[in-house]
């Protein structure tokens, strides 16, 4: 069977569920009843030996879990004398057979069924009559390593992920990003390392701060599976919302990884990965959601650890986090001569240019861009997620850039990258083919300037092309005769008073001397004016829509005369009819 049917195969429990749950509900049965029965058969073979130790241990009085899992020969075992083949003897005890079983589960096991809920799920199919069907119909399923490798169980699990997220779109797109979203993204991770990473043997860390059900983690693993068997990436994350952690956290102990390197809770309250260090990282943070909740913490570490701490470079409006998911990424970063990191995060468009000089967020800008940190910014289409139809940029990040990408930024337009898909899901309606992967890949990797069909879609700029000093520009004030009011006492002693009410700022690039544009742009204009050089201050933006306009013409007036000039005669003509 292919990762597919065995995945449509699994999913027919569905129609036992029918009536009892809604289609958005059988994923909560579903989905951790297939992790029970893959562990129940991985931990088969050694089932009896992992008994008779745990017997042998108990009965000396030692703590029995290392000998347990070296006799079980996983990162888990279960001391439960029951299987799931064991439990379809005792039809009249099912739910208290069940539950004892899980509780004879390793702690790192049971704590993803108490986050699935599993034991309310448990309680309401027996309520509904259906819990020895259900459970019958998984013991039924072959899900033993020799018939289904950790690959191979990989992809079904997430064929049911996916299923189960699609079905309930209405909050899919909070801990699930589109397939071909997160496949472009590795690509754009990997690819300056293909050489690295075809070495046998190489071993690389992966972290999500957000882990939600673990596909960017996933693809990233299947990537380098593709291109180099031989290597290993140890994958790391983090997730808020129980259910996605339990998914994301069965998805790793399916496919071998070790799942204490996935940590429940808020990244941005409270980091579960502490002074680690990653070698690449992937993350869509929800978009313009407010950081209210852990305010006070994030302050406190903002004021008294500064850039030892993880916001050293500023902090966001309350009202939109997900510049603070980007600082806490680069805080992440394996130090440059220790061979560095790269990271792609999705944000929305508000981080590229809200907030004005000497903001949070014009501050961080100016952090990530005088620091050289930023590769690239790829503008994707709209409606590619499933829960927003917004302009989405994936930012592309790393401390150790190739020499030729030194000291410069690529902005991709990948929004005309599309195709429609059959059936929409949500707010998705679009999606990229694997030729339009390959070509954005492509454009990234080439890091050249490129055109199609007249319009630009790659463009590279120097760091500085995004600053700019916000200068301050006074006029006197003067009396009611019209003469200048000139300062009695401070600093202004003998000077003229600035009039509050005529005062105006200006933008000019940091690439431009502020004397000499202020001679040809507003000396002219006011020539009573003055810079107040103690207010400039110095921003960052990037414009990014602004870089790709390209200005079409208006049509001649004599084609518009023509135009209009048919549809009156055609309404005269009309008009006449009705009167003849």
């Amino acid at each position: 069977m292919n990762h597919q049917s065995l995945s449509s195969f699994i999913w027919s429990v569905a129609d036992l569920l029918r009536g009892d749950y809604r289609q958005s509900e059988y994923g909560k049965v579903i989905l951790p009843f297939t992790v029970l029965r893959r562990l129940d058969s991985v931990l088969e073979p050694t089932k009896e030996a992992v008994l008779a130790e745990f017997a042998d241990k108990q009965k000396a009085g030692i703590n029995p879990e290392p000998f347990l899992l070296r006799k079980a020969g996983q990162s888990f075992y279960n001391t439960s004398p029951m299987d799931m083949k064991k439990l379809m003897g005792d039809q009249d005890h099912i739910k208290e057979n069940l539950c004892a079983y899980i509780q004879g589960f390793a702690p790192a096991v049971r704590d993803i069924f108490e986050r699935f809920d599993f034991y309310t799920q448990i309680d309401r199919l027996a309520k509904s009559g259906l819990l020895y069907q259900v459970t019958e119909k998984f013991a039924n399923i072959d899900l033993h390593p020799e018939a289904v490798s950790n690959s191979q169980m990989g992809l079904v699990f997430e064929e049911l992920i996916r299923k189960f997220a699609e079905i309930s779109n209405e909050t899919a797109g909070e801990h699930f990003t589109p397939r071909e979203v997160i496949r472009l993204m590795v690509n754009l991770l990997f690819i300056e390392d293909d050489e690295v990473l075809a070495k046998p043997g190489v071993v690389r860390t992966i972290y999500d701060p957000t882990a939600g059900t673990g596909g960017m983690l996933s693809v990233a693993g299947e990537y380098l599976e593709e291109h180099n068997p031989q290597a290993r990436l140890t994958m790391f994350g983090q997730e808020l919302n129980d259910e996605s952690y339990a998914i994301c956290k069965a998805d790793m102990l399916i496919k071998g990884q070790d799942v204490a390197n996935i940590v429940a809770g808020n990244t941005l309250a409270d980091d579960g990965h502490p002074h680690k260090k990653f070698d690449y990282m992937l993350s869509n943070p929800p978009f313009g959601v407010e950081w209210k909740k852990v305010e006070k913490e994030i302050r406190k570490e903002f004021e008294s650890q500064g850039y030892n701490g993880r916001f050293g470079p500023g902090l966001p409006r309350v009202s939109d986090g997900s510049l603070l998911f980007l600082l806490h990424l680069i805080s992440k970063m394996r130090p440059a001569h220790e061979g560095g990191s790269r990271f792609g995060i999705v944000l929305n468009g508000s981080p590229l240019f809200t907030g004005g000089a000497g903001s949070g967020e014009s501050e961080i800008r100016r952090y990530v861009l005088e620091n050289d940190l930023v590769e690239s910014i790829i503008g994707l289409p709209t409606d590619m997620f499933y829960n927003t139809g917004i302009s989405t940029y994936v930012w592309i990040l790393s401390n150790h850039k190739p020499e030729h990408r030194k000291g410069l930024v690529q902005l991709i337009d990948a929004s005309g990258f599309w195709q429609k898909m059959r059936k929409s899901l949500g707010s998705k309606r679009k999606e990229f083919s694997e030729a339009h992967i390959a070509e954005i890949t492509r454009l990234f990797g080439n890091f050249e300037e490129a055109s199609k069909d007249g319009a630009p879609i790659s463009r590279i700029f120097k760091n500085e092309a995004f600053g700019y000093r916000t200068i301050t520009v006074e006029r006197p004030l003067r009396d009611a005769n019209g003469q200048i009011m000139l300062g009695e006492k401070g600093k202004l002693k003998g000077k003229p008073q600035p009039d509050s009410s005529l005062r105006d700022t200006e933008n000019v690039p940091l690439s431009e001397d502020v004397d000499v544009y202020f001679k040809r742009e507003v000396l002219p204009h006011v020539p009573d004016a003055w810079i107040d050089h103690e207010k400039t201050k110095v921003g960052y933006e990037i414009p990014f829509n602004r870089h790709f306009y390209v200005f079409k013409p208006p049509r001649e007036l004599a084609e518009i005369d023509a135009d209009l000039k048919q549809c009156t005669d055609r309404i005269l003509t009309m008009i006449k009819g009705l009167s003849a």
